[in-house]
């Protein structure tokens, strides 16, 4: 079967438009999906040219296919709990308590389930909230410097909810942000339903970020699972969706004042939140609970030049 797909990811066209590339990598998608934990995926010679020669080799994954209704993987996962360090909302003003609650976050059918839903929620503090979500990270369990992260994700839709899939520099408890730097690998916010945002964040560039974005051209993000990843080399971040190349960021285009902070290892986050400044508030009709179901997140790093 993998021959097969090699085969038919090695056919597929690579085009150029505009410094945007389509290349053979969905097919990859599956390979790699059926590939055994401890394979090396060898790039199709389309990808290969197009990206650099060499070969991604898997390090960390987690699949989530624990029984349905079970926890996460506390040797993979912690989660952060609460409204935020100084209780603003993570400093987005976001109205969500996120919780480690299996009713906010578990296993089902193979997925991460991540679940908004509005609740009047009273913590054992007292802090008050009527939405609750969850919010995991691999701090203190993974990160890496530069290589391939992806993740399979279903998101969820409607006004006031914003998804991601994303990363931090594991130095955010000495330096703090946006001195740690930040890669998004991919936000959506419900108000705009077809467009996925890919953007890399530090000093200088902390709320304005340097990035990019995709548009479906129908349908919303929400009607089907869809592969976002990033690849991380030393002085560039590469952004796709579906094996899209949509938007590739580098340290050369950092402006005076700025400061490229992609130099050291950084950990995953996932999470749904509720409100902000970007999303706004759920409206009346905003549908709840919503999920993001995730099927799997793994990381890759080159086996060579």
């Amino acid at each position: 079967m993998m021959k097969e797909i090699f085969q038919l990811a090695l056919t597929a066209l690579t085009l150029q438009a505009c410094g945007i590339a389509w290349s053979a990598e969905t097919a990859m998608q599956q390979a790699r999906r059926m590939a055994p934990q401890d394979a090396e995926v060898t790039q199709p010679a389309a990808v290969a040219a197009q990206q650099g020669a060499g070969k991604w080799v898997l390090v960390w994954s987690d699949e989530f296919d624990g029984p349905d209704g079970s926890g996460v993987d506390p040797s993979k996962w912690v989660f952060d709990i609460g409204t935020g360090p100084n209780g603003d909302g993570w400093g987005n003003n976001e109205l969500e308590y996120y919780t480690d609650r299996l009713d906010n976050a578990s296993i089902r059918g193979g997925n991460l389930v991540i679940k908004a839903q509005r609740e009047k929620y009273v913590s054992s503090d007292g802090v008050v909230r009527n939405y609750t979500s969850a919010r995991l990270k691999t701090k203190g369990k993974f990160s890496q410097a530069y290589g391939r992260i992806e993740s399979r994700i279903k998101i969820p839709f409607g006004q006031g909810l914003w998804s991601a899939f994303w990363m931090l520099g594991d130095d955010i408890d000495q330096v703090g942000w946006p001195e740690c730097g930040e890669i998004d690998i991919m936000e959506n916010v419900g108000k705009f339903p077809a467009v996925v945002f890919g953007t890399v964040h530090g000093p200088g560039h902390g709320t304005i970020g340097m990035g990019g974005s995709y548009t479906l051209p129908s349908g919303r993000y929400a009607d089907d699972f869809h592969v976002f990843a990033a690849e991380w080399e030393p002085e560039e971040v590469r952004f796709y969706m579906d094996g899209l190349l949509y938007a590739t960021r580098t340290k050369s285009q950092i402006r005076p004042g700025w400061k490229w902070a992609l130099d050291h290892p950084h950990f995953i986050l996932l999470n749904v939140a509720v409100g902000g400044d970007w999303p706004g508030i759920p409206y009346p009709s905003t549908v709840m609970p919503q999920y993001m179901l995730v099927d799997y997140v793994r990381v890759y790093r080159r086996a060579g030049p």
